[in-house]
């Protein structure tokens, strides 16, 4: 069930990806790439909306947070084509495209996370500074699992995947 449910999140993430990148998007500030940073960015918002709710005020499925989270925020933001688009402005010698789409996405990528973080927050009328849930969270981890042993680099899989299909 988790791996369809990634899929499932990760095949809508990557139409809209297509969609978007084939639109009128795609080609609004060539040669700077512009349809890859707006997607980057949104998608930055939506992980930051999402999981802060889902993980401090909603009880939302484990499988939404898998296809949500990883399965369509996954396939729909673009780092590789990120990298490969800078890349490509490097090797153009357009450093000042190359810099700036580097510097902006990694800012306003940083930005848009926080603001997804705080209007989720919001929206559930809770202080912005709240991190008691996501406290909560952590402590809830599978010993089980290595990933989320003691000093395991956090990620955002949700451990309690397995104790939802044992209460059934």
């Amino acid at each position: 069930m988790k791996y369809l449910a990634v899929a499932a999140g990760g095949a809508l993430g990557a139409m809209l990806r297509y969609y978007l990148g084939g639109t009128l998007l795609a080609r609004a500030g060539a040669p700077f790439p512009t349809a890859t940073f707006v997607i980057n960015i949104t998608g930055s918002f939506i992980i930051g909306f999402f999981l802060t709710l889902a993980t401090e005020r909603l009880h939302i499925s484990p499988y939404w947070r898998l296809a949500v989270a990883v399965g369509f925020v996954g396939a729909y933001t673009t780092f590789s084509t990120f990298e490969y688009e800078t890349a490509r402005l490097v090797e153009d010698g357009d450093f000042m495209r190359a810099l700036l789409n580097v510097v902006l996405s990694v800012v306003l990528g940083f930005a848009a996370v926080w603001a997804g973080i705080l209007a989720a927050r919001k929206v559930e009328r809770v202080p912005v500074t709240s991190h008691a849930a996501y406290d909560l969270f952590h402590q809830q981890a599978d010993p089980r699992d290595p990933s989320q042993s003691p000093g395991a680099e956090a990620d955002i899989r949700d451990s309690s995947i397995e104790w939802h299909e044992k209460q059934g």
